[in-house]
């Protein structure tokens, strides 16, 4: 693999079964001059496993900033590198954007070996709709945050996916409920590929009591995954949206008026003053 310059070959590892790991990422570890991995434990077990020995460097959130120079300078050299996560593909909710970016700003070669990624790998077996999903990682960890993160996903109408922490899962699909509302369908895939792989599918109410009151279901590192807004719904709240703009604008500035009506449904302000503003357009036209 060597050249006068070397590669950044972003390897997908598994996510929990080992038999997963492809063929060809199997050669790419054999033969780079060393890995960059998230966690150097987790990973060598992964190479001890396939009877590879690597040169293993840590490379994290914490350390990514003042390592990445370094990592160019070896694929400058012409040494070829393996960036892996934990688990699945690198860069989907894990370190390595910093160290790509990097890579291709200075011209060097970014190769990808496809393989394992738990947001797809649920999405597949959910029975959720996949044309359209929407992968928004880890939830912020405070309530009062997670419910007014989640307040912008409202009418998203695409499958979304979340990643989670067992310990936090059942707090999250509270918040899922309350934000969302409780009869929103929805899937928790957790040990994924692994022995004791579960899929829990029912409302977002139904999952966030199961989760409370069933600790297995809150081991380990979960999926979870939401039907996407009711074309419907939404178009009704888009119509009330208008309607309470076209009141308020007979009687305030368009800019007064779009504030109060955000107020009043829960709308962006920007959204309705645009929409205001189309109207006056069309108006005068």
């Amino acid at each position: 693999m060597s050249s006068d310059r070397g590669r950044l070959y972003v390897v997908a590892t598994p996510i929990g079964n080992l038999a997963d790991l492809s063929q060809r990422a199997r050669e790419v570890l054999s033969d780079v001059a060393a890995i960059a991995a998230e966690d150097t434990r987790h990973t060598r077990r992964l190479l001890t496993h396939c009877g590879i020995a690597a040169e293993l460097i840590a490379y994290h959130e914490h350390n990514e900033a003042a390592l990445t120079p370094r990592l160019l300078e070896r694929l400058a050299g012409g040494e070829d590198l393996a960036l892996v996560s934990d688990a699945g593909t690198p860069l989907i909710s894990d370190p390595g954007f910093v160290l790509v970016r990097a890579a291709r700003e200075q011209g060097l070669t970014v190769v990808p070996i496809p393989g394992p990624s738990a947001a797809i790998t649920a999405l597949s077996a959910a029975g959720l709709p996949s044309d359209r999903f929407l992968f928004v990682g880890f939830p912020p960890r405070t309530a009062a945050r997670c419910r007014s993160w989640l307040a912008d996903l409202v009418d998203e109408p695409g499958t979304l996916i979340f990643y989670e922490s067992g310990k936090r899962a059942a707090r999250t699909l509270a918040d899922l409920a309350a934000v969302l509302g409780g009869a929103r369908r929805a899937v928790v895939a957790r040990e994924l590929t692994k022995q004791f792989e579960t899929f829990l599918e029912g409302d977002l109410a139904g999952l966030a009591e199961r989760l409370a009151a069933d600790a297995e279901q809150r081991l380990g590192e979960l999926v979870i995954l939401v039907a996407g807004a009711p074309a419907g719904e939404d178009e009704a709240a888009r119509r009330e949206q208008a309607r309470v703009l076209g009141i308020l604008a007979e009687a305030l500035p368009l800019k007064q008026a779009a504030e109060l009506a955000a107020r009043i449904t829960g709308a962006r302000r920007n959204d309705l003053y645009a929409l205001g503003l189309t109207r006056v357009r069309e108006a005068g036209s």
